[in-house]
């Protein structure tokens, strides 16, 4: 039988409101467990629009996605959070009734196996569990987070390696926009010659072509991939005729969207909306007792679906929370300027 690890608060998403939940727990004196489906933190931020500059976080004229993810990483650091990556949440079981009666916390399990026990649960989902599109090959597996990726953590990881993006999207396009002058070559492999991405940067990427730095390999899809020990020589590709070549190549990376859906949290008895969790505005607590939801995945009357909303709301969660870690010890609330922070 797995022993369970055990936290005050696990925290499901490790998105950019997932982050910044670890740093209001933290200031709270909270341990916390950071579970996602996705091997690397930083939920859409990373995987859909890691070099897109956001407008609307407060002290940032303009902030891309990836840098969004480093700063709220950096911030969460002192607090020693522990990641669970690439492995969701199966299910999740009251702990039981303490001697007190009241439910003595939540028990979640993993893909894998692992358990973890948590005095109280913030979902922070996103619009609930989402993971990549497979590249649809049959050995797939065996390159799959060695030299198959579906999102990139840093780019400094793909410096002089041969790189093969696929796919026709924003995420694509950015990615050979951004690579340019990093890996050492790069080709950008898609069925057809019209891209679905931005046209300013479809502009940008056509002018790297026309210079050489980018390899444009259209009309072709993925056919195969060759190598061993999960680490790749070839990539192939085939028309839609059949008419197949090879590619030579260190890194694919595979960008076919997203898939999303509530998954097993449809299960767990929350009050849902719509595929959203319902939960009351001033505490973001759900229906069961110590489980709270915030960001995208959290609904209530006249709900704005911006990031700094689900960071004031993981802020309101954090503080509903401590009664439940600390039942007997008054809350004072402080601000961060007169606080300060471990290790300041």
């Amino acid at each position: 039988m797995t022993t369970p690890a055990v936290t005050d608060v696990a925290i499901i998403g490790a998105g950019p409101i997932g982050l910044f939940a670890v740093f209001q727990c933290g200031m709270l004196g909270f341990r916390t467990h950071v579970i996602d489906v996705l091997d690397a933190p930083g939920g859409q931020c990373t995987a859909l629009y890691p070099e897109k500059p956001i407008y609307d976080i407060p002290g940032y004229p303009a902030i891309s996605g990836s840098e969004l993810i480093d700063k709220l990483l950096e911030q969460a650091a002192p607090f020693a959070p522990t990641f669970h990556l690439g492995h969701p949440v199966l299910k999740m079981e009251p702990l039981g009734p303490g001697p007190n009666g009241v439910n003595r916390g939540w028990q979640l399990e993993l893909a894998g196996g692992t358990k973890i026990a948590a005095r109280a649960v913030i979902i922070a989902g996103g619009t609930g569990a989402f993971g990549p599109v497979r590249l649809p090959l049959p050995n797939v597996a065996e390159f799959e987070g060695k030299s198959l990726f579906y999102l990139v953590r840093r780019k400094s990881d793909l410096a002089g390696k041969r790189v093969v993006i696929a796919g026709g999207g924003d995420s694509a396009v950015d990615w050979a926009l951004a690579l340019a002058g990093i890996a050492s070559k790069i080709y950008v492999v898609h069925r057809r010659d019209k891209f679905r991405a931005a046209p300013e940067s479809v502009r940008k990427m056509h002018e790297l072509v026309t210079a050489g730095v980018i390899d444009m390999v259209v009309p072709y899809q993925m056919s195969g991939l060759v190598g061993a020990n999960g680490h790749l020589t070839e990539a192939k590709v085939a028309t839609l005729d059949g008419a197949e070549k090879s590619i030579p190549a260190d890194v694919v990376l595979a960008f076919f969207g997203l898939v999303n859906n509530l998954g097993p949290i449809a299960d767990w008895g929350l009050t849902l909306d719509q595929s959203h969790i319902v939960v009351r505005p001033d505490t973001c607590a759900t229906n069961l007792p110590g489980v709270f939801a915030a960001g995208d995945i959290a609904t209530y009357p006249n709900k704005l679906k911006l990031i700094l909303s689900g960071f004031a709301e993981v802020a309101q969660a954090a503080h509903a929370i401590h009664p439940i870690i600390h039942p007997d010890k008054a809350l004072h609330f402080e601000y961060s300027t007169s606080k300060g922070k471990p290790g300041a």
